[in-house]
């Protein structure tokens, strides 16, 4: 896919909560938070074969190599414990010199997003919870059968277990990238963006957000615009204007002539009740 792909940023899930936009729709966003995102390296088709930016960022350990700190010294934070480095291929590297720091205003609201992170380990776990398997039937005394993954392959033929079969095994903590996530909304003062769903891992984990691979580069409007009637589509404001004053009278007359006509069905009602009680 040949489109300019700017380069990404590395921030920290912060947690979830709800967003409106101005039509009343809620959105469950995930709130991301971006802090000292510095260019650390340049990677150029001369030099290294392909075009990409090291991003850096401070993590959660506070003491960096001698190595990285050899490494940081090009851009000026050497003395910075930016334990997260992170390469993002694009081909926008003219505008980044290493040193440079990247804001969150380089997101929209209403353009899309992947972001990649590490879900939340579950440990080693057994097909039910792993794969999501219904279990052995609970009768005709299987008591030790419920959450058993029954047989794993056929005796004679093909006489041997397919690999990739789902089994127990460790289950998360493994690199996972949800795509086309909504930016709902960008806080450009505080260093944050909201996006709609979840995004994987644990609230504090690092995240990684790039502009998407797989949709429109152009943002679209969250805000919901009301439709247009086939009636006013195509035609010149004043013409849609007439048409509009027009339907508005008609529709008051009506309104008009319906309560006329329920005036007189209760004053005859009144005077029939009046006529029975004489009687």
């Amino acid at each position: 896919m040949s489109v300019n792909m700017q380069a990404g940023m590395v921030g920290r899930k912060v947690g979830m909560l709800t967003r409106y936009d101005d039509a009343g729709r809620a959105y469950g966003a995930t709130v991301i938070e971006f802090a000292d995102n510095v260019v650390t390296q340049v990677r150029t088709v001369d030099r290294d074969g392909y075009t990409a930016v090291q991003i850096g960022t401070i993590g959660d350990r506070k003491r960096t190599t001698r190595a990285q700190r050899g490494h940081l010294k090009a851009s000026g934070q050497e003395q910075v414990s930016m334990t997260v480095l992170t390469e993002f291929r694009t081909s926008e590297t003219d505008e980044l010199d290493v040193g440079a720091s990247l804001s969150v205003d380089r997101f929209q609201s209403g353009m899309y997003v992947d972001v990649t992170a590490r879900t939340k380990g579950r440990g080693f776990q057994g097909v039910v919870k792993r794969w999501n398997f219904a279990g052995g039937p609970k009768t005709h005394g299987q008591s030790d059968r419920w959450r058993a993954p029954g047989s794993i392959g056929a005796g004679t033929s093909p006489g041997k277990v397919f690999k990739g079969k789902k089994m127990p095994g460790h289950m998360g903590n493994r690199s996972k990238t949800v795509l086309n996530q909504l930016v709902v909304e960008v806080d450009i003062a505080r260093g944050l963006i909201f996006v709609s769903g979840n995004v994987p891992g644990p609230n504090g984990s690092m995240v990684e957000v790039r502009q998407a691979r797989k949709r429109s580069i152009e943002p679209v409007k969250v805000v919901i615009e009301p439709p247009v009637s086939e009636e006013v589509a195509g035609v010149s404001e004043e013409t849609a204007i007439e048409i509009e004053e027009v339907s508005i009278s008609s529709d008051v007359e009506v309104n008009e002539q319906s309560s006329a006509k329920e005036a007189l069905e209760v004053q005859e009602e009144i005077s029939v009740d009046g006529e029975e009680e004489q009687s």
